[in-house]
C-alpha cells in the first residue's frame, strides 16, 4: 500500500471520529433540553396531585415489593425496615432470600418474629425450589412481611420467586440494600393511573447514592457529600444520567432500561413474557426491551414511564475493583440483551422502539468505548507515521473535555433548580470543582470496564455476575 493510500484512509478514519464525536455531542444536547422541559412540567403538574388521596384511598391498585437478597446480613434488618415503613395502603413486602450462606435469616427471624407458613406457590415461572420455606410474622405490626427462602439461582430467579408468590396487580423490583423514601410507592404509582390511550407497562425512577448519609430506623435523615473521590464521580455521573437524559427518553417513550435498583412493572406483563431472564447479568434491561417489544409484536400502544423524584438510594462503589466489576457486568448485560434482540434493530415494523431507540443504544452505548479503543489506537499510528496535526488533535481534546463540565454542571443546575438534595454550604460548589476532575478520576475506569467487559463477553468462559461488597448504609 503506497503512501497515499495510506493517508486517504487516514483521512476517512478522521472524518468518520470527528462525525461521531459530533453526533454524540448533539445528541446529548437534545435529550439534555427535552429532559429539563419535561421535568419542569413534570414538577408543574405534581403540584397539582394531592398525593394522600393516593396514600389513603383503599382502591389504590395493590403492588407487591420484591426485593431478593444475598448475604445482605450487614444491612437487611434496617433495609427491611424502610420498606415496611412506606406511606402506601395498599403494598406488601416479599424479601426473597436467595441461598444466602450468612445468617440473614436468621437476623431476619430474630427481628420480626417470624414463623414458617404453609403457602401455595403458584409457579408461573420455572424457579429453583424453596430451601426453608415461606416464613410470615407473628406479630401484626409486621403483617405486610414475607419472606422466601429458596435455594440459590441469582436475581433474577429470586425476582421471579416474587412474581409467582406476589398477588398484586402490580411488582415494584427493588434491591434489598436500597433505600425506598416514604412516599416512593405512591408517586411512582401515579404514571398507572392516568387516563391514556397508551397502558402504562413500566416505570423507573431516580436513584441516588447513599454513601456517608445519615440513615436511622430505615430512613433518610440527611444527605451528605461522600468524601471518597470515586463516590463523589459517581454522583456527577449519576445526575447526568438520570436528570439529563432518562427523563427525556421518557418523554420520547424510547426508554430501554429501568434501575434494577428499583422499578414498578405491571405484574401480568411480566409473566406474559416469562418474567426475568436468567442467563443473563443485564435482566433489568433485558425485560424492558422484551416487555416493549412483546407490546410492539401486539400492535398494543403502551408506556414506559420515569419520575425524576429521587425516590430512591443506594450504596455505590468506593474502591475500584469493585466499580469496575459493576460496570463489566453492566457492559456484559448490554451486548447480551442487544444480541438478543437484534431484530428490533433499524426493523420499521418496531416503529420508534426499532428505529430510534435501539439504534441510540447500539451506536451510542454499546459501541462507544469500542469507537474510543480505535481512536486511541488511530491516534498512536497518528504519532508514530508523524500525520498528527496537533494544532487540531489539542483543540479536539480540549473540546471534548470541556463538553463534559459544562454537561456536569448542566447536570448540577438542574439539581439545583428542581430536587436540590445536597443543601449543605459548600456542597454545590464542590460538585462544581469535582466536574472538571470527574473525567479524569472516573472515566478511564469506566473506559477500562467497558473494554474488559467486551472481553470477559466474547473470549472469557467463566463469566461472573460480578458482587457489589457492601459496607452498609447505617454506618457510613
Amino acid at each position: 500500500m503506497d503512501t497515499s493510500s495510506v493517508k486517504i484512509i487516514l483521512q476517512i478514519l478522521h472524518y468518520l471520529f470527528f462525525g461521531y464525536a459530533f453526533a454524540a455531542i448533539l445528541s446529548y444536547i437534545i435529550l439534555s433540553f427535552i429532559s429539563s422541559r419535561e421535568t419542569i412540567e413534570y414538577i408543574k403538574k405534581r403540584s397539582f396531585v394531592n398525593y394522600k388521596d393516593i396514600l389513603s384511598s383503599t382502591m389504590s391498585p395493590s403492588i407487591t415489593i420484591i426485593a431478593p437478597a444475598y448475604n445482605e446480613s450487614l444491612n437487611i434488618v434496617e433495609n427491611v425496615r424502610s420498606l415496611l415503613s412506606n406511606h402506601y395502603v395498599n403494598y406488601n413486602v416479599v424479601i426473597v432470600n436467595d441461598g444466602s450462606k450468612d445468617d440473614s435469616l436468621e437476623r431476619l427471624i430474630k427481628a420480626y418474629d417470624l414463623e414458617k407458613v404453609h403457602y401455595i406457590v403458584n409457579e408461573k415461572i420455572p424457579t429453583q425450589p424453596l430451601r426453608e420455606g415461606i416464613f410470615k410474622s407473628k406479630n401484626p405490626a409486621f403483617e405486610k412481611l414475607m419472606v422466601v427462602d429458596k435455594e440459590n439461582g441469582g436475581k433474577a430467579d429470586a425476582l421471579n420467586m416474587g412474581l409467582n408468590i406476589s398477588t398484586s396487580k402490580y411488582v415494584a423490583c427493588i434491591d434489598v440494600d436500597c433505600l425506598l423514601l416514604e412516599d416512593a410507592l405512591q408517586k411512582m404509582i401515579k404514571p398507572f393511573l392516568e387516563v391514556t390511550d397508551s397502558k402504562v407497562i413500566a416505570a423507573g425512577g431516580v436513584i441516588r447514592i447513599a454513601n456517608s448519609c445519615e440513615i436511622k430506623g430505615g430512613k433518610l435523615i440527611d444527605v451528605n457529600l461522600p468524601k471518597n473521590l470515586l463516590v463523589q464521580s459517581q454522583i456527577l455521573e449519576y445526575l447526568r444520567a438520570f436528570l439529563l437524559c432518562r427523563m427525556a427518553w421518557s418523554r420520547l417513550n424510547g426508554l430501554l432500561v429501568i434501575s434494577g435498583a428499583f422499578g414498578i412493572f405491571d405484574k401480568e406483563i411480566a409473566i406474559a413474557v416469562g418474567g426475568y431472564d436468567t442467563n443473563t447479568v443485564g435482566e433489568d434491561m433485558e425485560i424492558i426491551v422484551r416487555m416493549r417489544r412483546y407490546m410492539e409484536e401486539r400492535g398494543e400502544r403502551y408506556k414506559v414511564s420515569y419520575i425524576p423524584d429521587p425516590l430512591c438510594w443506594t450504596e455505590a462503589p468506593d474502591s475500584y475493583k469493585v466499580f469496575i466489576s459493576q460496570r463489566n457486568r453492566w457492559t456484559r448485560g448490554t451486548i447480551e440483551t442487544l444480541r438478543k434482540h437484534r431484530k428490533i434493530g433499524f426493523n420499521p415494523k418496531y416503529g420508534w422502539f426499532g428505529l430510534v431507540s435501539y439504534p441510540y443504544w447500539l451506536i451510542f452505548e454499546r459501541l462507544a468505548p469500542i469507537f474510543e479503543a480505535i481512536g486511541l489506537v488511530y491516534f498512536i499510528i497518528l504519532v508514530v507515521l508523524q500525520e498528527v496535526r496537533w494544532d487540531f488533535a489539542i483543540s479536539f481534546l480540549l473540546l471534548a473535555y470541556l463538553f463534559s463540565v459544562v454537561f456536569s454542571i448542566v447536570a448540577l443546575y438542574s439539581e439545583e433548580l428542581t430536587f436540590h438534595q445536597y443543601k449543605k454550604k459548600g456542597t454545590g460548589f464542590k460538585l462544581v470543582l469535582l466536574s472538571a476532575l470527574e473525567p479524569f478520576v472516573l472515566h478511564p475506569f469506566v473506559f477500562y470496564a467497558a473494554i474488559r467487559g467486551n472481553y470477559d463477553y466474547y473470549f472469557n468462559k467463566k463469566k461472573k455476575w460480578g458482587n457489589m461488597v457492601r459496607k452498609g448504609l447505617v454506618n457510613n
